[in-house]
C-alpha cells in the first residue's frame, strides 16, 4: 500500500545553518513542497552536492545523499544515475562549484545527457569562503579577492549549459516559490539532464545582487515568462514584447506592433542557437527570460550504457572474472 507524501517526510532533523534572510531557504522549501506530488518513492530521492552554502542542501532533505568535494558532484552523480537508474538523482551546485573547480564536470555530464536534475545556485559570490568574487560575477565587482573591481569577464549559466547542449535549460528565481515549483517538477519529467539555474541571493556578501531583476517594483518590465507555445510579452500590462528577426531580438511596443508579431516561444526547437539568443537577454536593453528555454529529446546516457553492456553479454556470454584474471596476457612474478 503506497503511502501519500508530504513536505514534512522530506524535512531532516538538522538545523539549517544558512544565515537568516538566505535565498537558500526559498529553494529548499519549494523542492520539499514539490517532491510529494511528483509519484516517487521517498528512498528513491538522491542528493548530491559539492562545496559550498549551497552544498549543505543533502542534510536538509530526509533523502539519500552524498556531499561530495568541491566541483565534483556531478561525477558522483553520474555513477549513482548508472548503477541505479530507477533513482531519482538531484545534484546542488553553486556558481562557484559548478562553474570554477567543477565546470569539467558540470559540462561533460550535460552533453552525456544522463537523466539527473542539476540546479545551480548563482548568486555571483562565493559566500561560504566569506565573500571572493565567482565566475558569474559581473565584471567590476568589488569583493575581498577583488578590492579594485574584477577585471574577469563573467561566464552566463544558461549559455554554458545550451553550449554543452543540455537538452533541458531553465531559469528560475528564489523569490517565487510557484515558478520554482513548476520547473522542478517540468525538469523531474523530462528525460534527460535537466540544468535549472536559480537567482539566489546571498544577504550578507552580495546582498540585492538580483534586485534590478526581480525586485518587486521593477521584475513586470524586468523579467520575460518563457511559455510553451506562447508569445513573448512582458510589462506592467503586457504591453511590450519581443520580435525576433533573423537572429536578432528587439524589444517593441505593442502600441505600435500588433501582437501576432511577437515571437512565440517554441522549447522544443533541437538546435540550441534560438535558445542561446534568449540567454544573451538581459537588463537593461532586454528582460531577463524565466522559465524553460530548451526541452528536447535525445538519447540518455544510462540506457546507452545498459543496452552496450547487454550487447556484449548477449555476443560473449557472462563472461568470468577467474578467465579475465588468467589469460594469456597473465605472467607471474618470482
Amino acid at each position: 500500500m503506497s503511502t501519500t507524501l508530504t513536505k514534512k517526510d522530506f524535512v531532516s532533523n538538522q538545523e539549517i545553518r544558512w544565515c537568516p534572510g538566505c535565498g537558500d531557504y526559498g529553494i529548499l522549501t519549494a523542492i520539499q513542497k514539490t517532491l510529494p506530488g511528483l509519484g516517487v518513492p521517498l528512498e528513491n530521492f538522491v542528493f548530491v552536492s559539492g562545496i559550498g552554502c549551497s552544498s549543505r542542501f543533502p542534510y536538509y532533505m530526509n533523502t539519500y545523499g552524498f556531499h561530495t568535494i568541491h566541483g565534483r558532484a556531478p561525477a558522483i552523480a553520474s555513477g549513482v544515475k548508472i548503477a541505479n537508474p530507477e533513482l531519482s538523482v538531484w545534484v546542488i551546485t553553486g556558481d562557484g562549484d559548478g562553474l570554477s573547480i567543477g565546470g569539467n564536470h558540470l559540462i561533460h555530464a550535460m552533453r552525456r545527457n544522463l537523466d539527473i536534475n542539476i540546479i545551480m545556485f548563482n548568486n555571483r559570490i562565493y559566500g561560504l569562503t566569506k565573500g571572493q568574487f565567482s565566475p558569474t560575477s559581473a565584471e567590476g565587482t568589488v569583493s575581498k579577492s577583488s578590492p579594485y573591481g574584477s577585471i574577469d569577464h563573467p561566464f552566463n549559466p544558461i549559455s554554458v549549459a545550451l553550449g554543452a547542449e543540455s537538452s533541458f535549460v531553465a531559469r528560475t528565481y528564489d523569490k517565487s516559490q510557484k515558478h520554482m515549483s513548476e520547473i522542478f517538477e517540468a525538469a523531474f519529467k523530462h528525460k534527460g539532464t535537466s540544468f535549472i539555474e536559480i537567482l539566489q541571493n546571498c544577504i550578507i556578501f552580495n546582498d540585492g545582487v538580483h534586485d534590478k531583476i526581480y525586485g518587486k517594483e521593477v521584475r513586470d518590465d524586468t523579467i520575460i515568462s518563457l511559455e510553451h507555445n506562447k508569445p513573448l510579452k512582458f510589462g506592467n500590462e503586457l504591453d511590450k514584447g519581443i520580435v525576433i528577426e533573423g537572429s536578432v531580438a528587439k524589444v517593441v511596443s505593442l502600441k505600435d506592433t500588433p501582437v501576432e508579431k511577437l515571437h512565440i516561444h517554441d522549447e522544443t526547437v533541437h538546435s540550441p542557437d534560438y535558445a542561446f539568443l534568449l540567454s544573451r537577454m538581459d537588463i537593461p536593453e532586454f528582460p531577463v527570460p524565466m522559465g524553460v528555454f530548451r526541452a528536447v529529446e535525445r538519447p540518455v546516457y544510462e540506457d546507452l550504457v545498459t543496452n552496450q553492456i547487454q550487447k556484449s553479454i548477449d555476443s560473449k556470454g557472462n563472461g568470468s572474472l577467474e578467465e579475465l584474471i588468467y589469460t594469456e596476457d597473465s605472467w607471474e612474478i618470482k
